[in-house]
């Protein structure tokens, strides 16, 4: 048994060579720019460029499905499925630049994430946190409305490099990060459905006609 089965994850060190990263790290600066001056001067009224109101991490820039991440994805996906010995369906990935101040709530993903990757692209130092028991914290029904509650372990403190990856379990692992001290932190998240998984083949791209479609275009649940 590998390591991602044993414990629902796994780190990879230097898994993207950090010069690779550097130039994404860059990439996605500059588009956070861009985006900004978009917005700002009512340019855009979609969210093809990138936004800022990142649900998850309030005042970060965030996007969906760049051609660069998506491409970045791609290239990376054989490397993943060697490391945790399963043939993957790419469904799609997701850049953020984190912001002084954010803090990410403990959660599990949507099934889109089943398998998934963060990638360390540069700046400041920001640990992530992950619960390997996959038995803790959850959504609980409540009346009608789905709750999230947490599983209120300590879990693993994981501090990555520029270049280092953490393969986890999205959907059954609980993952967090406790409040950013630092300026800026760039990751870049791939996400994947396992192929002998009989729903996966249908969520392809996470249901897009392929890679590098904007969200806004498809007809999208998260």
């Amino acid at each position: 048994m590998n390591k991602f089965d044993k414990n629902n994850y796994d780190i990879i060190k230097n898994a993207v060579d950090p010069t690779i990263c550097e130039f994404v790290y860059t990439y996605l600066k500059n588009k956070s720019k861009v985006s900004k001056w978009l917005w700002d001067n009512n340019k855009v009224s979609t969210d093809d460029w990138g936004f800022f109101q990142d649900e998850q991490a309030e005042g970060a820039f965030a996007v969906y499905g760049d051609m660069l991440t998506e491409t970045l994805l791609q290239s990376c996906t054989k490397f993943v499925e060697k490391k945790i010995n399963k043939k993957l369906v790419p469904n799609y990935s997701y850049a953020r630049l984190y912001i002084k101040g954010n803090i990410l709530e403990r959660h599990k993903d949507r099934f889109s994430c089943e398998i998934s990757t963060t990638l360390n692209l540069g700046g400041d130092e920001w640990a992530i946190y992950i619960e390997p028991n996959t038995m803790l914290g959850g959504y609980k029904q409540e009346g009608n409305a789905l709750i999230y509650r947490d599983g209120g372990s300590k879990g693993v403190k994981v501090l990555l490099k520029p270049g280092d990856m953490m393969i986890y379990k999205g959907n059954l692992c609980e993952h967090w990060r406790e409040k950013f001290t630092g300026n800026l932190c760039g990751q870049v998240f791939f996400h994947y459905n396992d192929k002998n998984n009989k729903a996966a083949k249908d969520n392809k791209y996470d249901g897009r006609p392929m890679l590098g479609i904007p969200r806004v275009y498809c007809d999208l649940l998260d």
